[in-house]
């Protein structure tokens, strides 16, 4: 988006600059997602946890200057799923959703610019998603519906969304939902509304066995 997001009277009215000190967090995972951040100067590390607690962070992307960060929480209205960190000082321009629609309907070189870079990115996304090996893929989602299983019942059944699932198992939401298709091609899987269903425990139990052999 660089070049899109100029200093309009708009802005000044509406949004506002923001300057951070090297390493200072701009948000963390589980905060509330209200506002979208284009960087105007310096540098932003996007990572999310690992799979425990002493498990190192995993680097989800170093962004510069032009660079915009945070968009999926203000659009789809949830927590973050990620932590930001600046990088040197970084002057951010932070924008609330109802600014950032506002942007884009009186100036829709913004809105197209920003399609453009959420393109670029999930066409990088799908690239990575085809150098991943099945067992790579699938395991990650495996081991975290096991994870919510419990002693009763044969059947799991968990009120989840996709997110949800991208952020339990630690993958990207399209590696997830590929995850999730092979899963429900083999039977393992099933949707029923906002209701993810394995109607067999064991055999899902099995599953992750199977990759943990293969791995």
């Amino acid at each position: 988006m660089s070049g899109g997001v100029e200093t309009t009277q708009l802005q000044v009215n509406r949004s506002y600059q923001r300057v951070f000190a090297d390493g200072e967090t701009i948000f963390d995972e589980g905060d509330e997602g209200l506002d979208l951040y284009v960087i105007q100067s310096g540098r932003v590390e996007i990572s999310r946890s690992g799979a425990g607690p002493e498990d190192a962070r995993r680097l989800v992307a170093r962004l510069g200057p032009g660079d915009f960060f945070g968009e999926m929480s203000v659009v789809l209205g949830e927590h973050r799923t990620a932590r930001a960190v600046a990088l040197g000082e970084t002057t951010l321009l932070e924008l609330d959703g109802e600014t950032l629609e506002t942007m884009c309907m009186e100036q829709p070189e913004i809105a197209i610019r920003m399609i453009q870079r959420l393109a670029t990115r999930l066409i990088t996304a799908e690239r990575k998603l085809a150098a991943l090996g099945l067992d790579e893929l699938v395991g990650p989602l495996v081991r975290y519906l096991v994870s919510l299983m419990d002693e009763s019942g044969d059947e799991l059944r968990v009120e989840t969304s996709l997110r949800q699932l991208s952020v339990g198992s630690e993958l990207s939401l399209v590696e997830t939902h590929e995850a999730l298709h092979q899963l429900m091609d083999q039977k393992l899987v099933r949707l029923d509304g906002q209701a993810l269903i394995a109607p067999d425990r064991a055999a899902l139990a099995s599953a992750l066995t199977r990759l943990a052999r293969a791995s």
